[in-house]
């Protein structure tokens, strides 16, 4: 999976024109933390916060009349305030890339550009969560098996032939790391899924549940 296919394409953006109180009430209507700044070509300058915004008002509140304070706030642009430190990816960066991208760098979200610098599109947490949903097959439906597997080459497609053979197709496979043992998760589509567990642990594969983790977590 790509972000291109992900992203968001329908987004709250602002150009460094834009006033700062126009700025805030969009944030304020809304549920984001942050815009981004394109110039008037569209392409990406930067980002303004929640946080730059308020720090950009005590500075000019001091000691000052109304008239005054309505006067500057209506000359203060978003210019004098956005960030450029910004991360971007590509629309052909691997979901999973963007996603360990947040993660080391402990990110919201990530502006989407073209070769050409244009913004064309974002991917927060919640797409990043959506992409998890997706591909373990969870909104399908059907029956998850949970194993622990040696880390060797073939196992998962030994456990797929075994499932094949019973005529029940795979939705969906992850494998993970936990504790140096190789786990992985296979949903099938079927709600009985206790005739593929037993032909399976017949084959000598161990089967687990929550129960066996119990120790992980109380």
């Amino acid at each position: 999976m790509y972000v291109g296919l992900k992203m968001l394409r329908d987004f709250v953006k602002v150009t460094p024109q834009t006033l700062v109180k126009d700025a805030q009430k969009m944030l304020d209507t809304s549920t984001l933390w942050m815009l981004l700044v394109v110039n008037e070509e569209g392409r990406l300058v930067g980002y303004v916060r929640k946080e730059d915004i308020s720090a950009a008002m005590p500075s000019i509140m001091t000691s000052l009349e109304k008239h005054e304070l309505n006067y500057l706030m209506s000359k203060l642009t978003v210019e004098k305030i956005y960030r450029t430190d910004i991360k971007t990816v590509s629309p052909e960066t691997e979901i999973e890339g963007a996603a360990d991208m947040m993660y080391e760098m402990n990110l919201a979200g990530l502006a989407v550009v073209d070769d050409a610098g244009e913004l064309i599109g974002y991917i927060n947490r919640n797409v990043m969560l959506d992409v998890l949903a997706e591909e373990m097959g969870y909104r399908e439906g059907g029956s998850r098996l949970t194993l622990e597997v040696e880390d060797r080459s073939g196992v998962l497609y030994e456990v797929a032939g075994v499932i094949a053979n019973m005529k029940i197709s795979i939705i969906s496979t992850g494998t993970f790391f936990y504790n140096g043992r190789r786990i992985v998760v296979v949903r099938i589509d079927t709600e009985d899924p206790s005739p593929v567990a037993a032909a399976l642990r017949e084959r000598g594969y161990k089967l687990v549940a929550p129960e066996d983790f119990r120790g992980e977590w109380t």
